[in-house]
């Protein structure tokens, strides 16, 4: 790995999608952001994972339904809070959605639990290739994320969930670097006792 490789890995930071602006990816910058997201341990070639981009109008699409589905499940709900729900997938040029469906194929030999962390790290090969083409993203899940009228209007099958939304821009507030685990806390040597 080069020294710019580790450079970047220790220096990724995700940028809130409030704070996500114009430019995004283009076209073939997009295509090879999504290529490497697909470069992930993938035991057995499960492949559980589907992505979808949604461009402005797909956005304002989902946001729509999304601020009707909110205001349907929450009456209370204020004027503000639904302008939130209805403006929330729209905060950046690009969202990807990050689907996980178990390959049921495939569960005799590959757990589930397997298959979910490899499309943990599509979302995370998707960070890392977006910030190494000088874009800033956010992962984010929250309510949409968890309500199955959201995976189904996404047309996602019944057994996925989502995994991630993925904001994807320029930013156009830089965050400060916040407190990282403590190295020790984290990380020990293990020996096997005598």
């Amino acid at each position: 790995m080069t020294r710019s490789n580790i450079d970047l890995l220790l220096s990724r930071r995700s940028v809130l999608a409030k704070n996500l602006g114009k430019p995004g990816p283009n076209k073939r910058e997009l295509r090879t952001i999504l290529q490497a997201g697909l470069r992930v341990p993938d035991h057995g070639r499960s492949e559980p994972w589907k992505i979808q981009v949604l461009d402005e109008s797909a956005q304002l699409a989902l946001g729509t339904f999304s601020a009707q589905l909110f205001q349907r499940d929450n009456p209370n709900a204020t004027a503000a809070q639904i302008t939130f729900e209805r403006e929330r997938p729209q905060r950046s040029p690009i969202l990807l959605v990050v689907t996980f469906q178990p390959n049921k194929k495939k569960l005799a030999k590959i757990p589930e639990l397997e298959q979910l962390l490899s499309s943990g790290a599509v979302c995370q090969n998707l960070l890392v290739a977006i910030q190494a083409l000088g874009y800033n993203a956010q992962w984010l899940t929250d309510w949409p994320a968890y309500h199955p009228e959201i995976r189904q209007f996404l047309g996602s099958g019944k057994d996925a969930q989502i995994v991630g939304f993925i904001h994807i821009g320029t930013a156009t507030l830089l965050p400060k670097d916040r407190p990282r685990p403590e190295f020790d806390d984290i990380v020990s040597e293990w020996k096997p006792e005598d």
